[in-house]
């Protein structure tokens, strides 16, 4: 279940009337990564128990994050059956099939989404975002490290007196005197 507005009341009915002898509930988005439900009814599962659930949108909220847990379900030994999408029925080989389709959506849907995120990462770049963590220190702080490097003192003393590590000064005083020369 996730939003606010929904109750389990609904599917528990659903999954009772199914005959569902253990349900794993769960108030949390369906995109949040940290389950705890999901991952202990994974746990427990034995050869031939079979995972149901009222819909495929209550377990995950796209095709790869579906396929991983399906597969995960199934390597376990155990079978999953979606009451509204019958098509769902890894018993079957319809159901396997379809599987192996969510299995190339899934693969699809990772690409577009890696295309997606280095498009929109080019996109900042060109508009002069920098990408990455904040820096924690300071121009000033960079060039006085550089400075003092140039002058003699040891990639330790400046990682101490910095409170920085070795080679973060390394890599610093060589972007600095590879772009100064």
């Amino acid at each position: 279940m996730s939003t606010i507005g929904q109750t389990l009341d609904t599917q528990m009915k659903i999954l009772e009337t199914h005959g569902c002898e253990k349900i794993f509930c769960e108030k949390v988005s369906g995109a949040d990564a940290q389950r705890e439900q999901l991952r202990k009814m994974v746990r427990s599962l034995k050869k031939d128990d079979v995972v149901i659930v009222a819909r495929i949108d209550r377990l995950a909220r796209s095709t790869f994050d579906l396929f991983s847990i399906v597969q995960n379900i199934t390597k376990k030994g155990a079978h999953f059956y979606s009451l509204s999408e019958p098509w769902v029925d890894t018993n079957t080989s319809t159901g396997r099939l379809m599987l192996a389709v969510l299995a190339g959506l899934a693969d699809v849907e990772r690409d577009l989404i890696r295309t997606r995120t280095a498009e929109g990462r080019a996109r900042a770049i060109e508009l002069g975002k920098r990408m990455g963590r904040p820096s924690k220190m300071t121009q000033l702080e960079k060039q006085e490290i550089v400075r003092r490097r140039l002058g003699g003192d040891s990639l330790r003393v400046l990682a101490q007196d910095f409170g920085i590590s070795v080679s973060t000064v390394s890599r610093l005083t060589l972007e600095r005197t590879r772009f100064s020369v």
